[in-house]
């Protein structure tokens, strides 16, 4: 039963539920409260004391909001509601001495602070500080900490608002941050001098008010003010996070998240925050050809010519790889199929269904996760395939969900029940009676390692079987941003992978890097970098990355999202669709598009949900046919979580976290 209760806020009468805190009243109200150590996310600190309001009738002092309940406020002596003031004299007073004791030892360094222009503590006091200081004793000074390569510490601004520490131990699940000392002595750092364990630690940076914590490869390089700023959507996994992508002329100098309550809420993953420098490395700028066995350069109506004389009257194959935007996987399958070729989306080899959308999407939300009591996963990894779905699962875990996993044991940073590593495991689940199960919310998560091997379908089948048993909804947890939206626009072929390339004289490969392309085929690659596809090719098309052109993704959960143009592709690369645009000219085959407008308009056309942005479409339950299930553990799809994709592969950052990674895994020895 709700218990919404009458409180006047600065002489307006507002509704709120009881359980409410006064700062979150104040916020649906319409007041701004200033805060520190609050955040919605986390728990509550109630440390910063900046956040004081004035609750008539109370306790003749101010009362801070954040840790004081709408139920716990009392009504007039003739009932009426009580009153709450957050601009009265006594309030002005409070925050003016609060933010005199804050910056009493915090440095005078903002000229050359990286957080300048974007600080909470320098907004705050120039809203509720005073203009002097009555402070003349010497400050007090700390040792920065070394917290890897990633976030860069200035401890004497810290502030003790205690959100990283929050944020590592809550959201993140390590336990390497805390508070150790009191009074002056007191003071935020690391365990034992250790770095951040986690691939979610560059979100500290987010939450730290003051310029305590900053971004170690962005520093020194811009100011906010200098950064055009573009809203885009992430590659890095097929969690679909939304981003804020900054850039200074050309160059993207970082990427930010952006609140998107039904995705990524307002975290995303080291790789995702600090891969923009693998935008800059190892990029194709120029078309190439092959001759006598070297890769030469060469302009764009050679290479056009030179590819479409390769494909015309030939067996062509497409691959569409794991960042090409939805777009351009519709522009090549129309392209390939015109010419009597195959496409192809699933170069990992996973067995996912083709037109049944329930199997490879699922029928459940991201946000299903938040209610789940039990959480099923099978043949997956979510630490390491997508590190902000996995603090959401941690989330769930934490208000008392249950999580099991058949596949490799892994620390998850939370606890799990280890039901078995290979098939025999879910062969077992699948004879369970699940009556614990069966009337509380649950939801089965199947990962692309368990769908990778031969026998891909059948496990999918026992994990559907399962599903049905259990009243529980289904999430296919993909690793690849591309993959859902090129299976909805159908760029498949009956038989999978090796179907599509038997044969094949001709090979297009739309930037697929994450496996190998045989021996025999003539190669054209259209890609951003010049990783593993790059280096079999005949004939290189360089493309834009994703970053530089306008895309539609569609997440694991099947919602399509629109990514922006942040900036142009460097040298003569161009837009993926407009390479295919220009090819199909060449071929005399002309795509029915000039536009990316026009050719989003011929693919909504076509597959109409793509149109409905952020939108989560119901897919209707299309049960797999059951099949063979072989024997032998499940691996996981991701072996290096830094080192994922070309662009990763190209960025000097993601390989010295990786080798930190691999260097943390390798036990100590100790000394003979």
């Amino acid at each position: 039963m709700s218990d919404i209760r009458k409180i006047i806020i600065d002489g307006k009468e507002v509704e709120a539920e009881g359980a409410m805190t006064l700062i979150q009243a104040c916020e649906q109200a319409g007041v701004e409260v200033p805060r520190f150590c609050y955040h919605e996310r986390l728990t509550i600190a109630g440390n910063c004391r900046m956040c004081l309001v004035e609750v008539v009738g109370g306790p003749p002092k101010p009362a801070a909001s954040c840790a004081m309940q709408v139920r716990d406020l009392r009504p007039g002596p003739e009932g009426q509601p009580p009153v709450v003031k957050t601009n009265s004299p006594m309030v002005k007073k409070a925050r003016e001495g609060v933010m005199e004791f804050l910056l009493i030892n915090h440095p005078l360094d903002c000229p050359i602070c990286d957080q300048g222009g974007e600080c909470d503590l320098q907004d705050q006091a120039m809203a509720y500080g005073v203009d002097f200081s009555r402070y003349r004793e010497p400050k007090r000074a700390t040792e920065d900490l070394d917290l890897g390569p990633l976030v860069e510490t200035h401890m004497t601004r810290c502030i003790s608002c205690t959100r990283c520490v929050r944020f590592t131990s809550e959201v993140a699940g390590i336990t390497q941050m805390g508070q150790t000392g009191r009074g002056e002595d007191a003071e935020i750092t690391s365990y034992l001098g250790e770095t951040l364990d986690s691939n979610l630690q560059g979100n500290i940076i987010d939450l730290c008010p003051v310029g305590a914590l900053v971004s170690k490869p962005y520093a020194f390089t811009a100011r906010p003010w200098e950064l055009s700023k573009t809203e885009s959507i992430d590659v890095m996994d097929a969690l679909g996070s939304n981003i804020r992508v900054d850039t200074k002329g050309r160059e993207v100098m970082r990427f930010l998240p952006r609140n998107h309550d039904g995705v990524n809420e307002e975290w995303i993953s080291d790789k995702t925050r600090f891969v923009w420098d693998g935008l800059r490395k190892q990029r194709l700028d120029t078309p190439y050809i092959r001759e006598n066995g070297k890769l030469r350069k060469a302009e764009w109506p050679e290479a056009l010519a030179a590819a479409a004389a390769a494909m015309k009257g030939k067996k062509v194959a497409g691959l569409v790889g794991d960042l090409a935007p939805t777009e351009a996987a519709f522009a090549l399958k129309q392209l390939i199929e015109g010419q009597g070729g195959n496409v192809e989306c699933r170069t990992d080899g996973a067995k996912l269904p083709a037109g049944n959308r329930s199997g490879y999407v699922g029928n459940a939300t991201i946000e299903d996760i938040d209610d789940a009591k039990f959480v099923m996963l099978i043949g997956t990894n979510p630490r390491e395939e997508s590190p902000v779905l996995n603090a959401r699962l941690r989330k769930a875990w934490t208000k008392g969900a249950n999580v099991a996993l058949i596949g490799p044991a892994v620390d998850l940073t939370y606890e799990y029940v280890h039901m078995g590593t290979d098939r025999a495991a879910l062969a077992d689940l699948t004879n369970h009676k699940f009556d614990e199960v069966k009337d509380v919310p649950s939801l089965v998560i199947v990962g692309q390692g368990a769908l990778a091997g031969t026998d891909g379908e059948a496990v999918l089948a026992a994990a559907m079987d399962v599903v049905e048993k259990t009243n529980s909804k289904l999430l296919i947890l993909h690793t690849a941003a591309s993959r859902v939206g090129a299976m909805d626009v159908g760029a498949v072929t009956e038989g999978g992978l090796m179907a599509a390339i038997k044969d094949a004289d001709v090979i297009y490969n739309l930037g697929a890097d994450e496996g190998d392309v045989p021996a025999g085929p003539f190669v054209i690659y259209q890609g951003s970098h010049g990783d593993r596809g790059a280096h079999r090719a005949d004939i290189i098309l360089p493309a834009a990355a994703y970053t530089e052109e306008g895309g539609l993704f569609v997440n694991t959960e099947g919602r399509p999202q629109l990514a922006q143009r942040a900036g142009f592709a460097p040298g003569q690369a161009k837009e993926n669709w407009a390479i295919l645009r220009a090819l199909s000219a060449e071929m005399d085959a002309t795509l029915p598009f000039d536009s990316l407008a026009s050719l989003r308009q011929a693919l909504v056309a076509a597959h109409p949900h793509l149109g409905k942005l952020d939108q989560v479409a119901e897919n209707p339950w299309v049960a797999v046919a059951a099949g063979e299930m072989g024997t032998g553990a499940f691996s996981n799809a991701i072996a290096d979580f830094y080192l994922s994709n070309p662009i990763a592969r190209a960025s000097s950052l993601m390989a010295e976290l990786s080798s930190n990674a691999k260097a943390r895994r390798t036990e100590a020895m100790a000394a003979e």
